[in-house]
């Protein structure tokens, strides 16, 4: 394990709008705001998209992902993190819950993901903390860097 230790700065409320993109929107906020380390919440309306769930093969390398995408409105509730990636710009790492009918998935969003009606996102900043999202080739995604 790695750690890095920092502190709680700015706290930012969203309201994401019908037709919203994620990460998109939240990505942008970031950086229009100067918010390069954070955690992230999201509660709110999912319309379609594609979620991550597992790799195809975890024996594989680089790794093949497991897409699954939808297009009927669900409910949703996500965490993530903003890091910077290697070329400094902020980048959201979310898993969602999506749930629909009485259906749940599961999974990391991928770009693309239309809010429904309304998101609310909250973005607590980490201040006074070095870390950095890198490409590791070998398994073919970015991992957290701590220092």
């Amino acid at each position: 394990m790695k750690v890095a230790q920092g502190k709680t700065g700015r706290v930012f409320v969203l309201r994401l709008e019908d037709g919203d993109r994620l990460p998109d929107c939240i990505e942008q906020f970031a950086a229009d705001n100067n918010v390069t380390h954070a955690f992230c919440t999201f509660l709110g309306g999912i319309g379609s998209g594609t979620v991550v769930a597992g790799p195809v093969d975890g024996q594989a390398r680089p790794v093949e992902p497991r897409k699954h995408s939808f297009n009927e409105e669900h409910d949703a509730s996500a965490v993530g993190t903003i890091f910077p990636a290697e070329d400094g710009t902020p980048h959201l790492h979310m898993h969602a819950t999506l749930g629909r009918d009485g259906q749940t998935r599961f999974g990391c969003i991928r770009p693309g993901i239309e809010v429904w009606q309304i998101g609310e996102a909250v973005i607590y900043e980490i201040v006074d903390i070095k870390a950095q999202r890198r490409l590791d080739p070998e398994v073919g995604f970015e991992k957290l860097e701590v220092d």
